[in-house]
C-alpha cells in the first residue's frame, strides 16, 4: 500500500490510498477529509457530504479526539478573533469556512497557506430586511407611537415617508444588491458606491460629492484598512440636516465619537445594528443618544439563518473537495 498526495486543478492536495491488487491492478480510494464542526446543525449538514468525516467540537474548548488531523475548520457563528487561535492547533488545516459574510476577525490571524472563505450570500437578504425596517421605523415614527401606546396617548399626526427618498449605499456586494431590490417598490432613487466605478456603481472617489445629496446613507462595506473609520467627522458633516445613517456593516467603519456628536446636536439620525465598541457597554453614552435606533447585531440573525449559512458553507466545502475555485475566497484583506 502507498499513500500519495495529488494536486487537483491547482487548488488543494488530494490524499489517496493506492492499494496494489493481484495481476497488477491498482484500486484508488480517497481518504475521508476531516471537518471540524461547531454545532449539531452543521454536523447534520456536513455529514451528508461524500468523502467527509465531520467531527463536532465546542467553540472555545480543546481540539476533540479525532479532530487533530482536520483539514477544514468551520468556526461558530459570530465567533471573535480569539477563535482564530484554534487554527494554529491544526497542523493539517487547509481551509477555514466561515458562517458569516464578515472575515475581519480572521484576516491576518491564520497560518500562512490556509484558505479563508466566507458565507457571502447567506445573510444579505435578512440584513437588507433589517435595514429597510429601520428606515421605515424612523420615517413612520413607529418607536414614538409605541411609547404613546404604552402611555395610552392618542397622537395622530402626519409622519415622514420612505417613498421617494434618495438613498446612497456604500458598498457594492451581495448586501447592497439585496438592499437595492428591497428599496425598489418605494420608488427611491438609489446610488451605489464601490471600490471602483463600473456599470451601475460609482467609484469610491466620487463618494464625497454624493453624500450631500442622500437622505439616507446605508453602509454595507466589509472591515478593511480602507474602511475602518471611513465614516468620520468629515463624512458626517457632508450629510445634510436630518439625514439618516444606517450601519449594516461593522462598528469600526464609523467613528463613534463623531457620530455621537452629530446625534447629540440633533442634526443627524442613525440606525445601528453594530457599534464600536461591541457589545456596547451599559454606561456608554450612545445608548441615550437622541435620534438613534439601536439593535444588538441581529441583522442576519433571523429564522433560517443557520440553514442558509450552512448551505453556502457546504457548497464551498464541496468545491474545495472537488479542487474547484472557491466562490467566497478571501483574497488579501477581503
Amino acid at each position: 500500500m502507498a499513500v500519495a498526495a495529488v494536486r487537483t486543478r491547482g487548488r488543494r492536495p488530494r490524499r489517496i490510498v493506492r492499494t496494489r491488487a493481484l495481476r497488477g491492478r491498482t484500486t484508488v480510494t480517497l481518504m475521508a477529509t476531516t471537518v471540524l464542526i461547531p454545532d449539531d446543525d452543521g454536523l447534520r449538514a456536513v455529514s451528508a457530504l461524500d468523502g467527509v468525516r465531520a467531527v463536532r467540537y465546542e467553540p472555545g474548548g480543546p481540539v476533540p479526539p479525532g479532530g487533530a488531523d482536520a483539514e477544514i475548520l468551520v468556526p461558530g457563528f459570530l465567533t471573535g478573533s480569539a477563535a482564530a487561535a484554534l487554527a494554529w492547533e491544526l497542523p493539517k488545516l487547509r481551509l477555514i469556512q466561515l458562517l458569516t459574510a464578515g472575515a475581519e476577525a480572521w484576516v491576518g490571524r491564520i497560518p500562512e497557506g490556509v484558505l479563508l472563505s466566507t458565507a457571502r450570500g447567506a445573510h444579505g437578504a435578512s440584513t437588507a430586511e433589517w435595514a429597510l425596517t429601520g428606515l421605515l421605523t424612523v420615517y413612520r415614527e413607529f418607536t414614538e407611537f409605541a411609547v404613546a401606546q404604552r402611555e395610552h396617548r392618542w397622537t395622530q399626526h402626519r409622519t415622514d415617508t420612505l417613498h421617494g427618498k434618495r438613498v446612497l449605499i456604500v458598498g457594492a456586494g451581495d448586501l447592497a444588491a439585496e438592499m437595492r431590490r428591497k428599496l425598489a417598490p418605494f420608488d427611491t432613487p438609489v446610488t451605489v458606491v464601490g471600490t471602483r466605478a463600473r456599470d451601475g456603481v460609482h467609484g469610491v472617489d466620487e463618494l464625497p460629492d454624493l453624500i450631500p445629496h442622500a437622505d439616507a446613507v446605508i453602509l454595507t462595506v466589509p472591515v478593511t484598512s480602507r474602511t475602518v473609520g471611513m465614516v468620520d467627522a468629515d463624512f458626517l458633516a457632508r450629510m445634510h440636516d436630518g439625514a439618516i445613517l444606517v450601519n449594516a456593516a461593522r462598528g469600526p467603519v464609523v467613528r463613534t465619537d463623531a457620530l455621537l456628536a452629530e446625534l447629540t446636536a440633533r442634526r443627524l439620525r442613525a440606525v445601528l445594528d453594530v457599534t464600536d465598541p461591541e457589545p456596547l457597554p451599559a454606561d456608554h453614552p450612545l445608548w441615550d443618544a437622541p435620534g438613534l435606533l439601536l439593535t444588538p447585531h441581529v441583522g442576519g440573525s433571523s429564522r433560517g439563518s443557520v440553514e442558509r449559512a450552512y448551505a453556502v458553507a457546504v457548497g464551498e466545502i464541496q468545491r474545495y473537495l472537488a479542487g474547484e475555485p472557491l466562490r467566497n475566497l478571501v483574497d488579501g484583506e477581503y
